[in-house]
């Protein structure tokens, strides 16, 4: 429960609540590189269909672009466009400022549990 009441309230520090937060994931998984749609899909383990709804609507506001496959003409890549990536660099940054707030305020302690314990919750998160 603590984990999914910290995954709300940090949802809450968002930056734009215009976009949906499958849009917002799509867009940050896209800070890494240009990727297809199926490519997207499994990384933000949706189904292609979802995916082609967040790749329209994220297309339609101009915050991704979408190119032909340099070797595959049926394919097309997606890329974050400059707006997109300012969307998401503002957005890290207010949930930074504000976990740091917060982190402030722990003891020693308290935060060294923390980072004892963010290696277990990576490797939770990636499995």
């Amino acid at each position: 429960m603590a984990v999914m009441r910290l995954s709300r309230r940090l949802r809450a520090e968002r930056s734009d609540e215009t976009l949906g937060l499958s849009q917002m994931s799509a867009l940050a998984s896209l800070m890494h590189g240009p990727l297809s749609p199926t490519a997207l899909a499994q990384i933000e383990r949706i189904q292609p269909p979802s995916m082609t709804r967040v790749i329209s609507a994220l297309e339609t506001r101009g915050l991704i672009s979408r190119e032909e496959h340099e070797h595959d003409k049926r394919q097309s890549v997606i890329a974050i466009t400059e707006e997109g990536r300012s969307i998401i660099e503002e957005d890290r940054v207010k949930r930074k400022v504000w976990l740091v707030e917060i982190i402030d305020m722990l003891s020693d302690e308290e935060r060294h549990a923390l980072r004892e314990a963010l290696p277990i919750l990576e490797r939770i998160t990636n499995s």
